[in-house]
């Protein structure tokens, strides 16, 4: 690899994972508590900037200034790593989202992705496995029993959705035959009699409302954020943490919900496609501009609907939860993929 190619990779990683993740959460941040606001008839922050769009970075230099706080029993290693796993996984996730097919920039073709790997499904699933740690040791180093059940929560919950998760994608691998993702986005290019495009939330309808609902598992998002039910367990996982270690979990949840936002709408969504706009002759580089704008409104608007559910939808008991996650969502992940493989093989 050449010094261009380097520099180029590194602005890459620059961009996404500070443009999008770290601007992208302290937004979405803002959204959710104007959106929030909105809902419930409240104004919402309204004071810090125009029209309150600063608020995500006074709440950022509130928390810098807090005194960082330490149960004299935790175990301080572990409690300082825990933010530190959850807010690293959020991030490396997104390395394999292709955010647009490629652009050309002073003679050169740049594919518009981080890290292009040939097992991208994979490497998402064994991040995403990762992803609970940063929770359990958060719970069990912090010495204190609502951290320590919120961290086993969240244990239980993500085995429980993760398998589904898993299942649902099955489909979408049969179909495209491939693990890449910017293979599987530019499979979703085509059209069925040329008219309507081959997204896969079309081809695979009960693996899309599947991968949707463990994504909100995932995340532990309302109706799913039992592992920090505060009328149960005060705050859950994060009780004890304080200042910026409280808002490294903060972060990596919104975080996390971009990225799961970014890989739904890559894997059901048509990704960076924007239907009939190959026919429209547009120069190369408007063309990729476009891409990369469709790729970003599809991804703020599943956000959007993210943060709605979480102000519509009471939360679930834990045991609705479980029933759920095991008597609902594995059966349909099941046997979608059954009825996947059985028209492929009469359609083939």
């Amino acid at each position: 690899m050449d010094l261009i190619s380097i520099l180029i990779l590194l602005a890459k990683i620059l961009i996404i994972m500070f443009g999008v993740l770290v601007l992208g959460a302290a937004m979405a941040v803002l959204a959710e508590r104007r959106v929030s606001g909105f809902i419930q008839e409240r104004l919402g922050p309204n004071r810090v900037g125009p029209c309150g769009i600063l608020q995500p970075f006074a709440d950022v230099a509130k928390l810098m200034m807090k005194e960082d706080i330490v149960p004299s029993k935790a175990n301080r290693f572990i409690h300082d790593l825990a933010p530190i796993i959850s807010i690293s996984v959020a991030l490396s996730t997104f390395a394999i989202i292709p955010f647009g097919n490629t652009i050309e920039l002073f003679g050169r073709q740049i594919k518009l992705i981080i890290a292009d790997v040939d097992i991208g499904i994979l490497y998402l699933l064994a991040l995403t496995s990762i992803g609970v740690y940063g929770v359990s040791l958060a719970g069990w180093s912090s010495n204190n029993k609502y951290s320590l059940l919120g961290g086993l929560r969240s244990s239980a919950q993500l085995i429980s959705y993760e398998l589904s998760m898993g299942l649902s994608l099955i489909g979408v691998i049969m179909i495209c035959g491939t693990l890449r993702l910017d293979q599987i986005v530019l499979h979703q290019t085509e059209y069925f009699w040329g008219v309507i495009p081959k997204w896969n939330i079309f081809l695979q309808p009960l693996g899309f409302i599947t991968f949707l609902i463990a994504s909100f598992a995932e995340t532990n998002r309302l109706p799913f954020d039992l592992p920090e039910a505060e009328p149960e367990l005060v705050g859950g996982y994060h009780t004890e943490y304080t200042g910026m270690k409280f808002g490294l979990f903060f972060l990596a949840e919104y975080a996390n919900v971009i990225t799961s936002s970014a890989v739904t709408v890559t894997l059901f969504l048509g990704g960076w496609h924007l239907p009939f706009i190959e026919h429209l002759g547009l120069s190369p580089l408007v063309l990729s501009l476009l891409q990369i704008l469709t790729f970003l409104t599809k991804v703020i608007l599943l956000v959007l609907f993210f943060i709605i559910v979480r102000w519509t939808i009471p939360r679930f008991r834990y045991d609705q939860l479980m029933r759920i996650g095991w008597k609902v969502m594995l059966p349909i992940a099941i046997v979608n993929f059954l009825i996947t493989g059985i028209v492929m093989l009469f359609l083939l």
